[in-house]
């Protein structure tokens, strides 16, 4: 293995050889220090980046051909602000391995410099796998196709929820989201038909223009997801994904300062958004199977507060679950989101899925927020509420529900989401499954007697790799 000493120098030379061709043409991010390199074509073939190097991606680079790209812990990669779109896109067939540490995690990031650093200055990471979707073919991934240098990715027609297309462990993806098009923006993270055996853990978006974590169908699972300042919604499923996620933090201050150009932020930012299908192409409509019926369990998602001038039809949930959708969402906590804490829409999600036992909500907890369900007709009534275990406190406030939090975050010191002694979220939670909700949970999410992402004198999982730097 060449040592780190030699691939400085051969990073050197190539930087010198780079530097040269960027200063020809447009776009470029000028002359690139020692120890730096630029990725401006397709990765091809198996390759290895290191931590020593600082790398720049330049254009829309798509890992291709069965590659895998390995990514050593503590590895810094750039988008380049000044090139359109630049973005990393694991397509269907290869794979990435993403393997950080709390330590050392491995940092997707802007270009520009510390402090000039905006939502959108780059695409985000897409990983395509060959899951299944509700939706016929073609179906193209939104934000691509808009050019030769941007080609069309189809993530439709897999058949194997069970595909592997690598690991991000210990992965934060900063100031992404660049808007190809208006209203069309990528994903910090996307996951298109990605399969379970791809695995998910320890990841935060930063500062996103768009979804913080997007799943279009497929099954992959994850745990330890943090989101922070989304400019759109922070968790976002839909096309039949059938995933489980556990241990889910979002924290939205308020309302993020839309950027010039394209791209804006949301006015309507949900905790969650899920739709049974989200676009053209459902043959069935509300009922195209597989509908999205994810298992999301434990989680801790704080919205924008009131006067924040939030969307007054659609916006500001704690969760939004519409359009056929089912799913499992258990032991979690809902706070300050100022259009209630959970909106029920259409009468496919409120009626079929809740009478068939595919729609269920259990021991979370409100506060801060007008009301527990903002339903349709049929939907959940207040008794509903008592028997799964769902409360709302019209007393208790956000910040005395953890150990530290602050609006917004000064430093990552600013939160210990731990319930401190006392909390209503350190008890509560729902320990034992059955049913439909034990057979979708399967052995990956399991019951706790907590409510909430953070265990009452547990392991702080957060700490030592998460970001709350505002540019």
């Amino acid at each position: 293995m060449l040592r780190p000493t030699g691939r400085i120098l051969l990073a050197a030379l190539a930087a010198a050889t780079l530097s040269a061709c960027n200063n020809e043409g447009d776009g470029g991010t000028g002359p690139i220090a020692p120890g730096a390199a630029v990725i401006a074509a397709n990765i091809t073939a198996n390759r290895t980046l290191y931590a020593d190097t600082v790398y720049t991606l330049q254009g829309f680079i798509q890992v291709t051909n069965g590659a895998t790209l390995t990514i050593q812990p503590g590895t810094v990669i750039q988008g380049d602000y000044a090139t359109v779109g630049s973005s990393l896109f694991i397509t269907r067939g290869a794979r990435i391995v993403a393997n950080g540490t709390a330590a050392e995690p491995i940092v997707f990031t802007s270009s520009r410099p510390v402090g000039q650093r905006q939502a959108g200055d780059w695409g985000g990471l897409v990983i395509i796998g060959n899951g299944v979707i509700n939706r016929a073919a073609p179906v193209i991934l939104e934000g691509t196709g808009t050019g030769p240098t941007n080609p069309q990715q189809e993530y439709s027609g897999g058949n194997n929820n069970a595909d592997n297309s690598g690991t991000l462990r210990y992965v934060r993806v900063e100031f992404a989201g660049y808007a190809t098009a208006t209203d069309a923006e990528l994903n910090s993270f996307t996951f298109a038909a990605v399969g379970s055996g791809t695995t998910l853990e320890y990841l935060e978006s930063l500062y996103g223009l768009d979804d913080s974590f997007e799943f279009f169908g497929g099954a992959v699972d994850g745990k330890y997801l943090v989101s922070y300042e989304s400019g759109d919604d922070h968790f976002d499923m839909s096309e039949g994904y059938v995933g489980r996620l556990q241990f889910l933090l979002g924290y939205q201050s308020g309302l993020n300062v839309p950027r010039a150009g394209a791209g804006n932020t949301s006015n309507d930012p949900q905790g969650i958004e899920n739709d049974g299908c989200n676009g053209t192409g459902c043959t069935g409509g509300q009922n195209s199977t597989p509908f999205t019926a994810p298992v999301v369990a434990n989680f801790t998602l704080i919205g924008p507060g009131t006067g924040t001038g939030v969307d007054a039809t659609n916006g500001g949930y704690g969760a939004i679950l519409r359009r056929g959708t089912g799913g499992y969402y258990v032991n979690g906590v809902l706070a300050r989101w100022p259009k209630g804490a959970i909106g029920l829409r259409d009468s496919t999600t409120t009626k079929v899925r809740l009478n068939d036992g595919l729609l269920d909500i259990r021991n979370v907890f409100v506060a801060e927020a007008p009301s527990i369900f903002t339903a349709a007709s049929g939907g959940f009534v207040l008794t509903d509420s008592v028997a799964r275990g769902i409360t709302r406190d019209g007393a208790a406030t956000t910040a005395g529900l953890f150990t530290t939090f602050t609006m917004p975050a000064a430093s990552a010191a600013s939160f210990d989401w731990t319930p401190p002694a006392g909390s209503t979220l350190a008890s509560g939670g729902l320990q034992t499954f059955s049913g439909n909700l034990a057979t979708a949970a399967g052995t990956f999410v399991l019951g706790t007697g907590y409510r909430g992402a953070a265990a009452p004198n547990g392991t702080k999982w957060w700490a030592g790799w998460t970001s709350y730097a505002k540019n």
